[in-house]
């Protein structure tokens, strides 16, 4: 399980910058070089590369090198982890939810009689 919440955490961490967030989104339309990646950021090129490089660390970015260029696409399955916990979490939330409205219901029918 360690294993398992340390990805989830470089996942989150990963996720919690704008840059990246937008860095992903891009990639979810199509792999594309670091330059197309960098040119709508306006930030020095080894500021973009560390958030790249937390992309590849959380293993959410897989990056290739053709020539002189640098080519990157998400990670296939990257998000599951994510995906997984979430729906964990769902299934907990809308068991406790369920459970607090049979015990609303309940007090309603009681009061009534």
């Amino acid at each position: 399980m360690a294993k398992f919440d340390t990805l989830l955490d470089q996942h989150f961490a990963a996720l919690a910058d704008p840059t990246r967030r937008a860095i992903l989104a891009r990639l979810a339309r199509g792999g594309a070089s670091v330059g197309e990646l960098a040119a709508p950021h306006d930030m020095a090129l080894p500021s973009f590369m560390g958030h790249l490089r937390k992309l590849e660390e959380a293993g959410l970015v897989v990056t290739t090198k053709q020539g002189r260029v640098r080519h990157c696409d998400l990670a296939p399955g990257a998000f599951a982890p994510v995906q997984d916990w979430l729906g964990e979490q769902r299934a907990i939330w809308e068991g406790r939810l369920d459970r607090l409205d049979d015990y609303v219901t309940r007090l309603m029918k009681e009061r009534k009689t």
